[in-house]
């Protein structure tokens, strides 16, 4: 049955009329309109021990503590004051007292638009809670990019989003995916994004906030969002800001020799380069929902499979809405302007220059490739061949494959050096393919394990990733 959608009013009053529930509100910088739904909705005595606004800096380093950095709205302060208000309500309320009574803290710490336009705005916002007198409570985090044009517009959004997540918090945390919904309750997409989020506590215990990632694009909720390697969801301002930024594109189903000698010769080429900063490099492996959908719906476990591996072998992972390069580089660009790099095979090149990607462009192409080398881009290409007697196929040999009308673009970057080959690379092994690999896996097929990197083979075996154990059981059978 379909959930019904109430009104932020209609969330707060039930939330007020729960005798049960009761917590702090805690608001600084521009969010301050969380709790005035609830005092508004009536019976807020029931609900608001405490209601907190410091907006001004000393007052509120004199409560939560002095920022090293200096700032205010990061997932820091907003973990300070949730657990600063937590634990006074845990303090001063007698449990003996109060029994029965789910405690909670309810805050957020937001920068809204300026005076210029030249800053959207964005925010953290979070709640700890508890689902039953006597447990332990959970603690749901996310960050918020505004993108409404009036500071008040964005204030009231806020003021939505938060109620919906204080409500959503009592009444879905058995159902993760519906809560995450819920959030956008009278909210257009449109308004405001939530680019990552993070749920722990012992009603959490089941979730996998990767797969909670996955649901923020699946959704239309961002476009793009960042794991590490432990499998918490990343802030991508804080991975990518100012950063030389390395990407490379795959499936990774599973992740190969190939992939792995791809990214170690590509960032070998790319630190090569004196507008690249060594210390200072972000390395992404990237899978678009696109890939995602190749059997035309998204399988969760397989998803989970892809991240599992990659997540062993340490590497930071983004999901992201963007087929088309120039989007996932427009993507990077937000956040640095320092010299980019993507990883490519010969297929993925070659994918660049076909015109059907780009018909939704009034310039076509030619806008594309404004939009993707006009920052400061080089793409590096990975060989390829086919078997052991064909040759390698380079950027030299693919010149002949790209359509006439593109070939004086494609031979321009060429010799610019925005597109060159990645010279030293691991000939005997390019005739592995994921794909290939995966069959076997599948299948049962000896001989995969000397495909993937070392470990790998294990951890897939251990785990049963990608059907492995299924397969196995039904041997056994």
């Amino acid at each position: 049955m379909d959930r019904i959608i109430l009104t932020a009013a209609q969330k707060a009053l039930r939330i007020n009329l729960d005798t049960n529930v009761y917590g702090t509100f805690s608001e600084i910088g521009a969010g301050q309109e969380v709790v005035r739904h609830f005092f508004r909705s009536g019976g807020a005595s029931g609900t608001i021990a405490k209601a907190m606004s410091a907006y001004d800096k000393d007052f509120s380093d004199a409560i939560y503590g002095r920022e090293d950095d200096g700032r205010y709205v990061t997932e820091n302060r907003l973990r300070k004051m949730i657990d600063h208000e937590y634990g006074l309500i845990t303090d001063r309320l007698n449990r003996k007292d109060h029994p029965d009574r789910k405690f909670f803290s309810y805050a957020n710490t937001v920068a809204t638009i300026n005076f210029s336009k030249s800053f959207k705005g964005h925010g953290w916002m979070g709640i700890r809670f508890q689902t039953d007198p006597k447990k332990a409570p959970n603690d749901i985090v996310l960050h918020i990019r505004t993108h409404e044009n009036e500071a008040r517009y964005q204030q009231e959004t806020i003021g939505v989003l938060g109620t919906n997540l204080i409500h959503s918090s009592f009444n879905l945390y058995k159902n993760p995916k519906e809560l995450l919904k819920s959030l956008y309750d009278n909210i257009s997409k449109d308004a405001i994004e939530i680019d990552m989020i993070n749920f722990s506590g012992p009603d959490f215990e089941e979730v996998d906030n990767r797969l909670m990632s996955l649901q923020l694009i699946k959704n239309g909720f961002t476009d793009a969002v960042i794991f590490g390697p432990e499998g918490n969801n990343l802030l991508p301002a804080e991975i990518l800001y100012k950063k030389n930024i390395l990407a490379i594109r795959g499936s990774f189903r599973p992740v190969t020799k190939v992939n792995i000698d791809m990214i170690k010769t590509g960032y070998r080429e790319f630190i090569k380069h004196r507008r690249v900063e060594k210390d200072n490099v972000t390395v992404l492996f990237e899978i678009t929902l696109n890939n995602l959908l190749a059997e035309g719906y998204i399988d969760e476990q397989d998803f989970l499979d892809r991240a599992e591996i990659l997540c062993s072998l340490g590497q930071t992972v983004l999901i992201s809405n963007y087929q088309e390069y120039y989007k996932l580089v427009d993507y990077f660009a937000r956040f640095t302007k320092k010299r980019l790099g993507l990883i490519l095979g010969i297929n993925n090149l070659l994918e660049i220059f076909n015109e059907k990607y780009y018909r939704n462009l009034t310039g076509g192409i030619l806008e594309a490739f404004g939009r993707l080398f006009s920052k400061d881009l080089k793409v590096f290409v990975y060989p390829y061949k086919e078997s052991n007697s064909s040759e390698f196929i380079t950027t030299e040999k693919i010149g002949g494959m790209v359509h006439p009308r593109f070939k004086p673009i494609y031979e321009y970057l060429v010799f610019n050096k925005r597109i060159t080959d990645i010279p030293s690379f691991d000939p005997e092994i390019l005739q592995i393919f994921s794909r290939d690999v995966l069959k076997k896996i599948r299948s049962g097929e000896p001989g995969w394990e000397k495909c993937l990197p070392a470990y790998v083979d294990n951890i897939i075996k251990e785990k049963g990733l990608f059907g492995y154990k299924e397969k196995k059981e039904k041997s056994k059978a």
